[in-house]
């Protein structure tokens, strides 16, 4: 045995060395010069040295076009097992180029973003896809921001209101058509109250228990907005008024109406001939009266998702109306609660809170946006408004023509 490891490796160990040695360099050399070919996508592609004034179409404020291009490499097939689309970027030099030309990808344009891959001697060749760039002029202009309704539910104990303001506007810079687009569509903006805890308002509840309206402000992280043709990023809304961006919420407590609601009908003009004041009368029951010729309803009934004040300014000035409709149509007539000269109403409204110093978030504002503001509360109230009973129960009712009379009562089982 050891006859035979002494000849297999001591003996002519010169020559055995020298082979060894030789058939490692040819291993190498002929690895390294083994060529393949490999198709990455999705690489990006970044612009340089654009003319002041100009930007190319596309281009996001990171200096890369919104598309990715695939390219087919030649080159070592070490390097390119190695190499994905995660480690290459495409370097295009805009100086000196006409407004629109086609783009020429070599080796020399591409850069390696893995240090640890060589990409100089490990590529050969670069084929691609031709495409085109174009120039154009850069501008600065607003473009207007949607507020939404936002989706989600509200905290337990709490109603939706209202968000204000509705409006904002965005300074953006970028291509002259992609900005021209983006001014004539408005950009949504639209929050989820999922993201608004109950803590957060009870908190906020707590530092102003004299109001029935708890404003939540806006973080700034919010009041972000997507726009994938200028940036890949959100876009931070740089409006002044982004600062008094709030979503409100109201109470959710009962407040008593203290006022009985006036019953009216109405006739559409096409029923006219045989639904009339002549023809129909509203019956009286337990739940509608008549008193000098006003029909009313003087259940206890209460009313929530509106502050105290509201509620004391358009209590008298409440009517439910009935809206006369033929049987044939439909067995039960259509209601709706309306509000008698919401004009005036409002105006009182706007007037007694603009005079009220104790809300600081609203004394802090400017006196138009401050009564802007209140007036967008008033109609949204008004546009909410409904009524319960003592229970929590909501008020409901349901009316259909008897004969000569419009017959009014409550449901059995009151609605939800």
């Amino acid at each position: 045995m050891k006859t035979l490891l002494a000849n297999l490796f001591v003996a002519n160990w010169q020559r055995k060395t020298v082979s060894l040695i030789l058939s490692i360099i040819i291993w190498l050399v002929v690895n390294h010069s083994l060529t393949s070919t490999k198709t990455l996508a999705n690489i990006p592609v970044r612009v340089i040295n654009i003319p002041q004034g100009k930007t190319v179409e596309g281009l996001q404020s990171n200096s890369k076009l919104n598309r990715k291009l695939s390219l087919t490499l030649v080159g070592n097939t070490n390097t390119l097992d190695e190499l994905t689309s995660n480690d290459l970027e495409i370097i295009i030099d805009a100086a000196n180029k006409p407004d629109e030309w086609i783009a020429t990808i070599s080796k020399k344009n591409l850069v390696s973003l893995n240090p640890e891959i060589d990409i100089s001697k490990g590529i050969s060749r670069v084929y691609h896809p031709s495409f085109i760039l174009r120039m154009t002029k850069v501008v600065t202009e607003k473009i207007p921001i949607a507020i939404t309704r936002p989706i989600g539910e509200p905290p337990r104990g709490y109603q939706f209101l209202d968000i204000w303001p509705y409006r904002l506007t965005l300074t953006v810079s970028g291509p002259e058509d992609v900005i021209k687009r983006l001014k004539l569509k408005e950009q949504k903006l639209t929050f989820n109250l999922n993201d608004i805890s109950k803590a957060q308002l009870d908190a906020l509840s707590s530092a102003s228990d004299k109001s029935d309206v708890v404003s939540f402000f806006v973080p700034d992280p919010w009041k972000q907005i997507n726009i994938p043709l200028l940036s890949d990023v959100p876009i931070e809304i740089d409006d002044p008024l982004a600062k008094t961006l709030r979503i409100d919420f109201a109470r959710c407590n009962l407040l008593p109406l203290d006022s009985p609601i006036v019953v009216t009908s109405f006739f559409p003009p096409e029923y006219s001939r045989s639904l009339n004041p002549t023809t129909l009368q509203i019956a009286t029951n337990s739940l509608i009266s008549c008193e000098n010729g006003i029909y009313m309803i003087k259940t206890p009934l209460y009313a929530k998702g509106v502050d105290a004040l509201f509620l004391q300014i358009v209590k008298e000035m409440i009517q439910i109306v009935i809206i006369a409709t033929p049987p044939s149509q439909r067995q039960f007539l259509p209601w709706s609660i309306q509000f008698v000269n919401p004009n005036q109403l409002e105006d009182k409204y706007v007037s007694a809170l603009m005079s009220d110093t104790s809300d600081e978030d609203i004394r802090l504002m400017r006196p138009s946006l401050r009564e802007e503001y209140l007036r967008n509360r008033f109609r949204s109230y008004m546009n909410h408004f409904q009524l319960f009973y003592p229970d929590d129960s909501r008020f409901d009712l349901t009316a259909k023509i008897q004969g000569h009379s419009i017959e009014i009562q409550e449901p059995k089982i009151p609605s939800p």
